[in-house]
């Protein structure tokens, strides 16, 4: 018998999932330890083992397949803890980083500062050299001056270098001879050429990405190093994949060789889990993701049953942060979890985020010395948490704590301690229900006309308060809900892409350079395939083309299926030509079939089918009838009166039974909160079918 194993270390809690081979999940959970990651991954997987009945060793010995995915590469974009880069360009464009895309959300606020460049300003050399956009050599590069510069970075102790040349997608040959260089004099430093990680022709864009992934590179081949080393001691001799930012697992060797890819990889893989178990429970193809994590509240779509990509990721704030440029699932992120500390600004109004307090120390109902009030606190204290329930009992919560840490805003704003809880939960869900509105209103996308699937540790406690405020009658809350992405690793294949840039118009076809262009993309993608190791026998695989392509009087482009990519005949063109004016239409409710359109970058994307399925139970009817004994705590609903609230735990719930508000249900994982006038259904597969 073998199992898989996925692991989601997040900002509070490290998630593990454990798969058998009849594909049932098993979740662990265990406290983060930010200082040696396989401590807390340890302790997870020793919580799931103890479930199947088994120690950690045996587990190990009896696992097949471990998936590994972390918020570390995330953390050092955002705070800034990658390692001293040098970023390299070509002379003049000293200030791409700097200007990045110009935008602002509030044009006339004037009190926010200029954002900083991801790499300052003071660590951006400029190469003597220059290529133009038709790729011809402007000015050939001087390596006399290349390599006094590199010396330079060697004598100041730069730990990593990010080359990013203008139009070298145009012609590398200035930057892969900047390769050869750092090679030859500072052999062994990590660096990152433009051409080779995002051949895209934004000159932010490609800069942005290189100086992130040079950045990650020391940080991240360190830990996965680690990581791999800590289970080979433990145990373990299978494979290991690594979860990454375009919703799929890949090698271990190719993270640490673009380390760019581990950022936003486990949120990525909630909307593949919500897909899987959408699909089980035939609640549709259109989902809003919804996972709530310690630190943060992410949010993504899955459209008729795909993957929603961009290009468009920012790490701490659209135009003010720092823009990943490579293609991953589209997921937005705010500073509302249940670690987010509840603050009094200025003005004397109650906030909530972005701060968290994350696991060290933690909100101050853990009793690990937090004093500021969170959402955590607020749940504690509104009486939604058994304090002896906690991680199934694993963990005991301080109430009285809690009450303390409340009492800080209560008093502030002249309200009593329950009272200020709920204003502390309510503004959570605000802050959400704004995520959720920017990604799907703001695209055009009616909410109501999707299911809303919840995940995340503290997903149960405010989902249907939003989902009310949205209109959305169904939510679907799964077993698994407080371990969404790393369920996700189960249900992921591995997935890689190649892109490249190749300029070319409706009106002026290149079906010849296409064809070699295109032919280039899938032969990589067949070298990397080939190179896979232990895929057991059958295992299939496919391949899928996009293109990047606008009307000619545009300025942004979209991702357009390309669904054959033998563009040589008419058909094939033409159809090319339809898919985009319908995935333009889809978007923005409108096509001109009277303009030229432009493609400009060519994607493949390989995708190896190795994650697991489920099949659906039967249907089961449903009952009132309830099991276990009757329980009742005092619960805050809104009111300045407690209310008696049934207590259900999940080890005394049966699929087929239905809950009517208000009421609370424990799992030993998550917390799910069915206020007054609300219905949950236990359905045939264990999850949770909540409505009001």
């Amino acid at each position: 018998m073998t199992y898989r194993i996925s692991v989601d270390t997040g900002g509070t809690f490290t998630d593990v999932v454990v798969s058998d081979p009849e594909g049932n999940l098993t979740i662990g959970k265990s406290l983060t330890t930010p200082d040696r990651a396989f401590e807390g991954v340890s302790n997870s997987i020793a919580n799931a083992a103890a479930q199947l009945g088994k120690t950690l060793i045996q587990l190990l010995a009896e696992t097949s397949l471990f998936i590994y995915g972390t918020t570390r590469a995330t953390n050092a974009i955002v705070t800034r803890q990658g390692a001293k880069t040098a970023f390299l360009t070509t002379d003049g464009f000293p200030d791409v980083l700097v200007f990045k895309e110009g935008g602002k959300r509030n044009p006339h606020d004037f009190s926010v500062d200029f954002p900083e460049p991801y790499i300052p300003r003071r660590r951006t050399f400029e190469i003597d050299e220059r290529m133009s956009s038709e790729g011809t050599v402007s000015r050939p590069l001087n390596e006399a001056h290349a390599v006094k510069v590199l010396l330079q970075l060697k004598e100041e102790g730069y730990e990593a270098i990010a080359v990013s040349l203008i139009w070298s997608v145009a012609n590398s040959a200035h930057e892969r001879r900047i390769g050869e260089l750092i090679e030859q004099h500072l052999p062994g430093l990590p660096y990152t050429l433009s051409h080779q990680l995002i051949p895209i022709v934004r000159e932010y864009r490609r800069a942005s990405a290189t100086s992130i992934d040079a950045s990650l590179k020391p940080l991240m081949q360190q830990h996965l190093r680690r990581l791999n080393s800590d289970l080979r001691e433990a145990g373990y001799e299978g494979d290991v994949l690594v979860s990454t930012s375009i919703g799929g697992c890949n090698q271990i060797s190719d993270v640490i060789s673009k380390p760019i890819q581990l950022a936003k990889s486990g949120p990525s893989m909630a909307p593949v889990a919500s897909r899987a178990f959408s699909t089980i429970e035939n609640c549709g193809g259109d989902i809003i993701v919804c996972d709530t994590g310690g630190t943060t509240f992410d949010v993504g779509l899955v459209r008729e049953n795909q993957l929603v990509y961009s290009r468009d990721t920012w790490l701490g704030g659209e135009w003010t942060g720092h823009l990943l440029g490579i293609s991953s699932v589209d997921i937005r992120s705010v500073g509302a979890g249940g670690g987010s500390i509840a603050w009094i600004d200025d003005g004397g109004l109650l906030r909530v985020g972005p701060h968290s307090a994350g696991s060290v120390p933690g909100p101050a109902c853990y009793g690990r010395g937090g004093q500021k009030p969170t959402v955590s606190d607020a749940a504690c204290v509104l009486g939604y948490f058994n304090p002896d329930y906690f991680l199934g009992g694993r963990m005991t919560l301080d109430n009285e704590a809690a009450r303390k840490a409340v009492e800080t805003v209560a008093t502030s704003i002249g309200r009593s301690i329950e009272e200020a809880a709920y204003g502390i939960l309510n503004l959570a869900s605000e802050v959400m229900i704004k995520a959720i509105h920017d990604i799907t209103i703001g695209q055009g996308i009616n909410p109501r006309e999707s299911v809303i699937l919840a995940g995340g540790g503290a997903a149960g406690v405010n989902i249907m308060l939003i989902a009310k405020e949205l209109g959305c009658n169904n939510v679907l809350l799964p077993k698994q809900a407080s371990a969404l992405s790393a369920s996700g690793m189960h249900f992921a294949n591995i997935l890689t892409e190649e892109s490249v840039t190749h300029f070319t118009t409706s009106a002026n076809f290149d079906s010849a350079g296409l064809a070699n262009t295109l032919q280039g993309l899938t032969d990589k993608l067949d070298a990397f395939y080939a190179g896979l190791k232990n895929l057991p026998p059958g295992t299939k695989h496919r391949i899928e083309y996009f293109v990047e392509a606008r009307y000619a009087s545009q300025v942004w482009e979209i991702s357009t299926p390309v669904l054959d990519p033998d563009l040589s005949s008419n058909e094939a063109r033409n159809a090319l030509i339809e898919s985009f004016h319908r995935t333009h239409e889809r978007l923005f409710e409108m096509r001109d079939e009277g303009s030229a359109i432009e493609f400009i970058s060519w994607k493949a994307r390989l995708s190896v089918e190795t994650g697991i399925s489920q099949t659906a139970k039967e249907p089961v009817g449903y009952s009132e009838n309830f099991s276990g004994p009757e329980m009742y705590r005092n619960c805050f609903f809104g009111s300045s009166n407690p209310a008696r609230t049934r207590i259900h735990q999940g080890d005394n719930i049966k699929p087929g039974m239905i809950f009517h508000g208000p009421c609370i249900i424990e799992e030993p994982t998550t917390t799910v909160v069915v206020f007054p006038d609300m219905t949950a259904r236990v359905t045939a597969n264990g999850h949770y079918l909540l409505t009001f």
